[in-house]
C-alpha cells in the first residue's frame, strides 16, 4: 500500500471556499512576563479584555460536545507525544474554539474537525516549539484521516483568516506562579500548586471550551482546586482588580465537576480491572468455598 492510499480523499475545497490569501503579522502569548509582578498582571488582565472580543456559545449538542472532546483529546496526545509545551496544546484548543464559534464548517465531525485540529495544531507549535515535526509526523495519536501537507497549509491559512490574524493570546498559565504565590506567600508549595493547575487546565480543556471562561478566572479556579482549597472562594477575587468572584466561582465548580467525573471513570476502570485478574478470580472462589 502507498502512502498516498492514506491520505483523506475528501474534498476539502468546501472549506477553503470563502477567504482569499492575505498575511499580516502576528506575535506568541506573553507568557514569559513575571507573574510575581503586579503591573505585569494588571497589564495581562487588561490584555484579556482586550482580546477577549468572543463570548463562549454554550452549545447543548451532544454530537458538538464529543466531536470537540474527540479533536482536543487528540491535539493532547500529540502534545504529549512530541512533549510539547502545554501552551502549544493549549494555544492549539483556543484557535479550534475560536474558529468553531466564527465559522461553520459543513459537517460537525468527521474529516473538517480532523483537518480543523492538525491545522491548529500546526500553527500553535510554529509559534511556541522550537522543533516542529513535518505536517505529516503530526498527524500521530490514532489519527482518523491523514490530510495532505498543502491541505492542512490551506486549512492554516483559512483557520487564519477567520481569527483575524490574532494568534496571540493571554492563555491561564501566565497567571499560576502568581496565584500559586497568593494561596503558598512562603512559597514551600507555590511550584507543585503551578505544576498540578497546569495538569488541570489541560484535563479539563476536553470538555470546557477555552472561550467559555476569561484566563484568568481558569487559572484562578484550577489554582484553588490544586491547592484542594474548598473554603469560601470569594477571596480569589481580592487577590488582584480585575479578577471576577462569579466567574472564578462557576469556573472551579465545573472544574470540581470534571475532576470528580474523571475520578469516578478511573475508579470504575481500576475495579473492572481488579475484578478480572485471576488473582481475583481465586479470591473469589476461596470466599465462595469457605
Amino acid at each position: 500500500m502507498s502512502s498516498s492510499d492514506l491520505l483523506c480523499g475528501e474534498d476539502s475545497s468546501v472549506i477553503f471556499s470563502e477567504y482569499g490569501s492575505d498575511s499580516p503579522e502576528y506575535s506568541s502569548d506573553r507568557e514569559s512576563l513575571p507573574p510575581e509582578v503586579e503591573d505585569s498582571i494588571a497589564q495581562l488582565l487588561e490584555d484579556e479584555r482586550t482580546l477577549a472580543g468572543i463570548t463562549s456559545r454554550r452549545t447543548a449538542e451532544p454530537i458538538y460536545a464529543a466531536a470537540r472532546c474527540e479533536s482536543v483529546t487528540w491535539i493532547l496526545k500529540v502534545q504529549r507525544y512530541y512533549g510539547f509545551q502545554p501552551l502549544t496544546a493549549f494555544l492549539s484548543v483556543n484557535y479550534f474554539d475560536r474558529f468553531l464559534h466564527s465559522h461553520r464548517l459543513p459537517k460537525i465531525n468527521g474529516w473538517p474537525l480532523q483537518l480543523l485540529a492538525v491545522a491548529c495544531l500546526s500553527l500553535a507549535s510554529k509559534l511556541e516549539e522550537l522543533v516542529i515535526p513535518t505536517l505529516l509526523d503530526l498527524q500521530v495519536g490514532d489519527a482518523k484521516f491523514i490530510f495532505e501537507p498543502r491541505t492542512i497549509q490551506r486549512m492554516e491559512l483559512l483557520v487564519l483568516k477567520v481569527l483575524d490574524w490574532r494568534l496571540r493570546s493571554v492563555s491561564p498559565f501566565c497567571y499560576l506562579r502568581f496565584f500559586s504565590m497568593k494561596i503558598d506567600p512562603s512559597g514551600t508549595y507555590s511550584t507543585f500548586i503551578a505544576y498540578k493547575a497546569k495538569d488541570i487546565i489541560l484535563t479539563t480543556i476536553r470538555e470546557i471550551s477555552t472561550i467559555e471562561y476569561k484566563p484568568s478566572c481558569v487559572a484562578a479556579a484550577a489554582t484553588l482546586c490544586a491547592a484542594s482549597n474548598l473554603q469560601d472562594l470569594s477571596f480569589a477575587e481580592l487577590w488582584r482588580d480585575g479578577l471576577h468572584k462569579d466567574g472564578i466561582m462557576s469556573c472551579y465548580q465545573r472544574i470540581h465537576e470534571i475532576s470528580m467525573k474523571t475520578e469516578l471513570q478511573v475508579m470504575s476502570l481500576s475495579n473492572s480491572s481488579d475484578a478480572s485478574s485471576p488473582l481475583y478470580k481465586r479470591r473469589r472462589l476461596t470466599d465462595e468455598l469457605v
